[in-house]
């Protein structure tokens, strides 16, 4: 069942054992609580890890102005970019050097294509990030909530638990990556 963000966090809230939301103009403490964590909890927990829901891959556009130094050519990183994971060119997601800086990928390639995390919408979460985001939102919204330390960093642990077992059923989504170009394999052969 896919969840709204009021969604995920009313279940985050329902943990608590606190009031759910309608919205996060309700004017109670508990939507705003929830409207100001939500976003930066959504985003740090999509940025925690490569999630095959939330990777993608997009040719970039170049900048007409290149950088200062260290490299030739200047791209626009994609509007939904959290975080990167590798970058190709010539038909290749990887093997590229580059580097991040204000928003722009620098690198000596003419043409490049990234492997990114991107923000999806909340609806497409599958049900065991909807679990993890719950769970880290529960613990984010303990202390203003309740003003229990004790009690948020229980919450804080379950969540923990909950990323791992998260991060494993994801990693089950892909096959295995293959070592490619090692040495040691290579003076075996």
């Amino acid at each position: 069942m896919a969840l709204s963000d009021v969604a995920l966090c009313s279940r985050a809230l329902i943990r608590l054992g606190a009031a759910p939301i309608s919205s996060f103009d309700d004017g109670t403490a508990e939507s705003e609580i929830a409207g100001a964590l939500f976003g930066p909890v959504r985003d740090a927990l999509l940025s925690a890890y490569g999630w095959s829901f939330a990777t993608g891959q997009v040719a970039l556009n170049p900048l007409e102005t290149g950088p200062a130094a260290d490299y030739q050519n200047a791209f626009q990183l994609p509007a939904d970019f959290l975080r990167a994971l590798s970058a190709g060119a010539g038909g290749r997601g990887r093997g590229l050097n580059y580097r991040l800086s204000r928003n722009v990928l620098h690198t000596n390639a003419e043409t490049v294509t990234l492997t990114y995390i991107f923000r999806p919408e909340e609806e497409e979460f599958p049900p065991y990030f909807d679990a993890v985001l719950i769970a880290r939102l529960s613990a984010e919204f303990c202390i203003p909530l309740t003003e229990n330390t004790s009690r948020a960093e229980t919450f804080y642990r379950l969540a923990e638990q909950e990323f791992q077992r998260a991060r494993q059923i994801d990693a089950q989504q892909d096959s295995p990556m293959q070592i490619e170009d090692f040495s040691l394999i290579k003076a075996r052969e």
